[in-house]
């Protein structure tokens, strides 16, 4: 199982986004096999990071993959299991966001989001809904 994250880069954090998320986790994960798929980038990637390195800590069955859109430079992979370059060599340096952004919801079973108002969240949650992946938008 592969759950991956959304949300805008000006997060506020929310007590009641961190419950949501682990009663989520903890109904839909529970001790089966998953890898977080995580962006890594903006205050919502902070919050998602944050809640599944938690997660992790009783729940040695998942892992979190950071998911780089440039391979031209060095990340901090503090706390992630490993990284990912997902096939977007092709893409021009301004699509690469949204390329590995629509690579993330096409891998993931599910999509955890806090999308409010237009923008890269927006249109990254829109694939997720069209390619009819299973969704909880905290926003919502």
């Amino acid at each position: 199982m592969v759950i991956t994250f959304v949300g805008h880069s000006d997060y506020r954090y929310r007590e009641e986004d961190e419950k949501a998320v682990l009663v989520f986790l903890n109904e839909t994960v529970g001790d089966k096999p998953c890898e977080f798929f995580l962006g890594g980038y903006g205050a919502f990637d902070g919050f998602a990071k944050k809640w599944c390195v938690e997660y992790k800590k009783t729940h040695p069955n998942v892992t979190l993959t950071r998911v780089i859109p440039y391979l031209d430079r060095k990340y901090n992979t503090d706390g992630y299991d490993g990284t990912l370059y997902p096939p977007i060599e092709n893409a021009p340096k301004r699509l690469a966001i949204v390329r590995r952004n629509a690579f993330m919801v096409e891998k993931a079973d599910y999509v955890i989001a806090y999308v409010l108002y237009c923008g890269g969240a927006r249109n990254t949650l829109d694939i997720a809904i069209r390619k009819k992946k299973k969704i909880l938008n905290l926003a919502d």
